[in-house]
């Protein structure tokens, strides 16, 4: 089965289009060589994907004949991806959210001015 078809079998794209476009940016990794979206995979094959901000590493443990459910998928995988990489996710997402909360639009003239003074004190 091709590389591409079995991310998007196993659900970790919605498409085979987004998991092909993955493919060929080279943010799917197998046996830690990137790989075009027509690549074959075999069990056992270690895949890595560079997917949000996390490296998810999995393992293929059989070959599904079409798209599976939600429930059936651990048959087909094994993650196995370091609890470290979504802590990572977790610290960015507190970054990002120190200075300005979620939703409270564009900066104002004050943010701007404050952001120029930031900057030209810096240089």
């Amino acid at each position: 089965m091709r590389i591409d078809k079995y991310l998007w079998a196993i659900r970790l794209f919605k498409t085979r289009n987004i998991a092909s476009g993955y493919c060929k940016k080279g943010q799917v990794k197998m046996n830690n060589n990137s790989c075009k979206p027509s690549k074959d995979i075999y069990v056992n094959d270690i895949i890595t994907i560079r997917k949000d901000q996390i490296n998810y590493k999995i393992q293929v443990l059989n070959i599904p004949d079409a798209r599976l459910g939600a429930k059936l998928v651990d048959l087909y995988r094994k993650d196995l991806t370091p609890r470290e990489e979504f802590d990572k996710k977790e610290l960015l997402k507190y970054s990002k959210d120190y200075y300005r909360s979620k939703g409270s639009g564009r900066p104002t003239k004050k943010d701007r001015r404050d952001i120029d003074e930031y900057n030209n004190s810096s240089n």
